[in-house]
């Protein structure tokens, strides 16, 4: 199994969109969840480097990989403004990791990472939304501190997805 030390995260480079977008799309599909309003459709999916890279009008936005030491990567996540909500809230976004790549605290180490950057950037919270099936990701956020939502914050992206979460930075 890989130890969380043997790992290191950078940002995404266009290299890596083919590889997360298998990622994700795997991780879904492996739930069921290779439906509309999930992001297994989003259209930036092959191209996530493009799109966490492009100017916007709000405070920044990036996402991150985790590789192993061979330069394998292994996951990523990212940020950026969720609309609809105040400028100072970002939403977690499209954090997955590969089988290979699970039980190693890669999801700590980039969980960690966004909100580092996402706090850097400016914002003052962090929203995510995820799905009752996923199970280990709920666990995952709740032991960084994240507290589930009865509600979401403004109308999801992906209308699938069913729990919320927020976390002060």
């Amino acid at each position: 199994m890989l130890h969380a030390d043997a790992l290191s995260i950078r940002r995404i480079e266009s290299a890596d969109n083919g590889r997360m977008k298998s990622i994700i799309q795997h991780g879904l599909a492996s739930f069921g969840l290779d439906v509309p309003g999930t992001a297994y459709y989003d259209p930036q999916l092959g191209a996530l480097s493009d799109f966490y890279d492009a100017p916007t009008s709000e405070l920044g936005r990036a996402y991150f990989v985790v590789i192993d030491s061979d330069d394998h990567v292994l996951g990523g996540a990212g940020y950026a403004h969720f609309s609809g909500l105040g400028p100072e809230i970002a939403e977690l976004q499209k954090l997955y990791i590969s089988p290979q790549g699970q039980g190693s605290g890669a999801s700590y180490r980039l969980i960690d990472c966004v909100e580092r950057a996402a706090r850097s950037d400016g914002y003052r919270q962090l929203y995510l939304e995820t799905h009752h099936a996923l199970v280990a990701a709920m666990h995952v956020y709740e032991r960084c501190g994240f507290t589930q939502l009865a509600t979401p914050l403004a109308t999801p992206d992906h209308l699938t997805m069913d729990r919320f979460y927020l976390k002060s930075l």
